[in-house]
């Protein structure tokens, strides 16, 4: 993979464990204590200047109370993996404003979509 395809992989998934912590309510801190890890790794990786491992991943998931996986998705550029990250977003709605947020999508997508 090209070092450019890496780093921008490596700050979405950043992104991602920046996003999951503060859903959970944790300070980058007590992240750290829990993975006995120093403050600035915890930092690093949400900057995404470097990369968690695999086994990091299962960690921080464990932490966040998430699948390892949902780390992934939430970061990649896939359509697929995509639409299950909106999934899980969707899940978390009630029917009314899950209905709101479709009918945005789908206008913003019917906008945006190149002619055919």
């Amino acid at each position: 993979m090209a070092k450019t395809k890496v780093d921008a992989l490596a700050l979405s998934i950043g992104k991602a464990i920046a996003a999951r912590r503060q859903e959970a309510g944790l300070t980058q801190e007590q992240v750290a204590e829990q993975l006995k890890i120093g403050n600035e790794a915890v930092s690093r990786m949400e900057r995404g200047l470097v990369m968690p491992t695999v086994a990091r991943l299962l960690e921080l998931a464990g932490l966040f109370n998430c699948d390892a996986s949902s780390l992934l998705v939430e970061s990649s550029n896939r359509p697929a993996e995509q639409a299950q990250h909106l999934a899980q977003m969707l899940a978390r709605l009630d029917s009314a404003d899950r209905e709101m947020v479709l009918a945005m999508v789908e206008q913003l997508t019917n906008r945006l979509a190149k002619p055919s």
